[in-house]
């Protein structure tokens, strides 16, 4: 497309009210071409052919040298979106199965969808030759995958596509039966795809699974090779080698991209003012509609980011309405595309994506992932997405090809999107995340232990996989002794983990670590009983509460009823001129305190927690103009996590310093637990999004700040944060001082992660105001001079 040509078109538009605050330009690039030292047999060079790919980009020849004999290393390949980072990985092992058909394959991928879709990519692959079709015999394994293709999968297959899940709970404690077909003993490659994806408590329960995949495969003779591949992060050496258990000095990192790139225009968008007073701004959803919808007109296919599902439905149907008056027949040239639609849905939006079919798609997150959609011209983000990673990555789906590109950040009305519409250079130039895991962590590397225990017994050689002493760590567990314990010592050391009721640990463990139930949503219309989509179990009361509208495909349904039992929503289609949105009520209790001091005047305490949300109300919000035009209660069970928190207060002292300052006390102390929300992750070895925390004074009777583990029995974080406290204090001082901003940004006291309604629309909330950032200061100087 012509960006520049459609930028001034829309600078000449009669809406146009300065809304475009910034053109960032991200210069082509040349593809540079390499070829692999190591042999590639013919017959795949003649299907890569009859695919139009007749060299090597210089990364995929850098990853295909580095995997292959004789290096055979670990490698991870961080290039950008639709650089051909499939063909890092398909080539050897494609290569390896065409010199030994012994040979075996296992493909990971954090979502079913993807494994899906890659499977077809390989499937188009091998077609283009028959004796590729022959040698190759790939089938997904998960947990849409029937029995008897289970068995088939197991018995015939030499590249098999699954998911950590399916690993953890499904293959590893089933080895025996897949040793039998020659499967781990041939297992010459694993793949990781989207490796940036395992991070946090997730990614922790992942790498336990890869050791014990890396120690079964030793107990029967092989020891595969790693290739991953990666957006963007800070350190993607370093996860990759941290997930599967090896040092990075034994893992290549190719991170320079010989993919060729069109020009591309980023545009930060910031919606006009609506009042005098400058308070109120036009809504983003709309702004991004109407982008939309000039782009398509355009002819430029285009894709939108939402932050929430309600959003992707509600610019969808904005953008079908404009459509109807501005162009019909492109009506059904666009769609929604989100979780909780059925998986064949999901896959014929894909496709016609692919194909050209689809000129624009509203979508969530859903497709930030690697999916295949084909050559896009442009990206709209709609609301910062929470990490810098995940705004290049949606911004990435843009400039498949050599043609220019756009995309467009469209910023809400909140204090987070405007700094950044403020600082430019900030945005632009700020450094992608690091990805934290930690395998030790003792809960997770117990239940990890617990399932490798079941699989094979547990020596002194697994010392090295698992990096510690396992005999002392065992010992340690509360479990480990007495007649009734499953941890049984054999006479010549080993341990084997083995319930008397012969129950499997791998079940009891979601990686995870959130609800597997869903609710089914059945349209009742006119008698009618037809799933039209699902709903996980914790975001049900929020979207499918009784009375809600809920938005489907562009179609507005009424949620007749919510059964809990039944975990079924039952709707009615309408015609409806407004919205809903849940309205939460959130709270922390402390139900035990199991150690509490003194800290700098100050007082920490660590213990339990019970962090408690519910939708208690829903307001109905007038499609376009966000009036809200009602509010009805509602009487929905609570949602609990029991888990562990530290908490502590200000001396009194720092608080009548800060109010002779004129400062507000909550303030600070909201600042101080924004800054314990990235200084914690850091020296825990987490994912910011594994912990949370509040500012509340019902507990104590006066203000206090709390941070907690996100997950139901706690993971250690918070308990690590209680220990170091003061370390923590003096890692925040640090933090906010050496950063330039003057009042407060979201690189210091402004970036809260704590949990917002998971699924409201951005346009009719305000979001995290950015406290004061002198406040913060003056109580961290304060509690630390003490």
């Amino acid at each position: 497309m012509n960006t520049q040509r459609f930028l001034d078109h829309v600078r000449s538009s009669r809406d146009y009210q300065g809304q475009i605050v910034h053109t960032h330009v991200i210069p082509a690039r040349e593809a540079r071409h390499a070829e692999p030292v190591a042999a590639i047999e013919p017959c795949l060079r003649n299907a890569l052919a009859a695919l139009g790919i007749s060299q090597f980009y210089s990364h995929q020849a850098a990853v295909i040298d580095a995997v292959s004999p004789p290096a055979r290393r670990h490698a991870v390949v961080v290039t950008g979106t639709a650089s051909g980072k499939t063909l890092c990985y398909n080539v050897p092992v494609i290569n390896a199965f065409l010199r030994n058909p012994d040979a075996r394959a296992m493909y990971l991928y954090p979502t079913k969808a993807l494994a899906q879709d890659q499977l077809g990519a390989l499937d188009r692959l091998c077609a283009a030759d028959a004796r590729l079709s022959k040698r190759v015999r790939a089938s997904t394994y998960d947990g849409d995958t029937p029995v008897g293709k289970r068995r088939s999968a197991r018995a015939n297959a030499n590249v098999i596509l699954t998911n950590p899940d399916m690993l953890h709970a499904n293959i590893l404690p089933q080895s025996a039966k897949w040793a039998r077909d020659g499967f781990f003993s041939n297992l010459h490659y694993v793949v990781i795809d989207e490796v940036h994806s395992y991070r946090g408590t997730f990614g922790s329960h992942v790498a336990g699974v890869l050791r014990r995949l890396r120690r079964i495969c030793r107990h029967y003779g092989s020891d595969p090779t790693f290739i991953a591949s990666s957006a963007t992060i800070a350190n993607p050496g370093q996860l990759t080698a941290r997930l599967i258990g090896v040092n990075e000095d034994q893992l290549t990192v190719v991170d320079q991209d010989g993919s060729p790139r069109g020009r591309k225009l980023f545009v930060l968008w910031n919606p006009p003012f609506i009042d005098r007073s400058e308070l109120e701004r036009r809504s983003a959803n709309i702004e991004a509609q109407r982008l939309m919808r000039d782009l398509i007109l355009d002819g430029a296919q285009t894709i939108a980011f939402a932050r929430a599902r309600v959003v992707a439905e509600l610019i969808y149907k904005y953008l079908q309405d404009d459509l109807k008056r501005y162009a019909p027949k492109l009506v059904n040239r666009v769609r929604a595309y989100r979780g909780g639609y059925l998986a064949n849905e999901r896959r014929k939006i894909e496709q016609e994506l692919f194909s050209g079919s689809l000129l624009g798609v509203c979508s969530t997150n859903a497709l930030e992932l690697g999916i295949d959609v084909g050559t896009l011209d442009a990206a709209i983000v709609v609301g910062f997405p929470g990490t810098i990673c995940s705004v290049w990555q949606q911004a990435g789906r843009a400039g498949r090809t050599r043609d220019d590109s756009l995309a467009v950040f469209v910023a809400y009305n909140d204090p987070i999107d405007q700094y950044f519409m403020r600082h430019a250079r900030y945005f632009f130039e700020q450094s992608p995340e690091h990805a934290a895991i930690d395998p030790l962590n003792r809960r997770i590397l117990a239940s990890q232990l617990q399932c490798a225990a079941q699989e094979l017994p547990l020596s002194g050689d697994d010392d090295h996989v698992f990096g510690c002493s396992i005999a002392a760590f065992v010992d340690e567990l509360p479990d480990s002794n007495g007649p009734d314990s499953p941890w049984h010592r054999w006479p010549d050391g080993r341990i084997k983990y083995q319930d008397k009721d012969g129950y499997l640990p791998h079940h009891g463990i979601n990686l995870r670590l959130i609800g597997n139930q869903t609710f089914d949503i059945i349209d009742r219309t006119n008698g009618e009983s037809v799933s039209i989509g699902v709903v996980d179990s914790i975001s049900a009361p929020e979207l499918v509460y009784p009375n809600a509208v809920y938005l489907h495909d562009g179609q507005d349904y009424l949620v007749r009823d919510l059964d809990f039992n039944a975990k079924i929503a039952s709707v009615e289609r309408i015609n409806a001129d407004y919205y809903t949105q849940a309205v939460l009520s959130d709270h922390c209790r402390v139900l035990e305190t199991h150690s509490d001091e003194a800290c700098g005047g100050g007082r920490k305490y660590v213990g339990r927690l019970a962090v408690t949300w519910q939708t208690v109300a829903f307001k109905k919000i007038k499609y376009y103009t966000l009036e809200v035009i009602g509010q009805d209660g509602l009487d929905l069970p609570p949602q609990t996590i029991d888990t562990i928190g530290v908490w502590a207060t200000f001396p009194e002292s720092v608080t009548r310093e800060l109010m002779v300052g004129g400062f507000k006390v909550v303030e600070a102390l909201v600042g101080v637990r924004n800054l314990l929300l990235v200084t914690l992750p850091m020296m825990a070895m987490c994912d910011r999004r594994d912990i949370s925390g509040c500012v509340d004074s019902s507990n104590l009777g006066r203000l206090a700040l709390f941070v907690y583990d996100r997950y139901e029995g706690g993971i250690g974080y918070a308990r690590l944060g209680y220990e170091h406290f003061e370390e923590l204090l003096r890692a925040c001082l640090d933090l906010v001082g050496s950063c330039p901003c003057d009042r407060g940004c979201p690189s210091c006291v402004g970036l809260a992660n704590v949990r917002p309604p998971l699924h409201s629309d951005p346009d009719v909330g305000p979001g995290y105001a950015i406290p004061n950032k002198d406040a913060t200061v003056s109580a961290l100087r304060g509690w630390l001079r003490r």
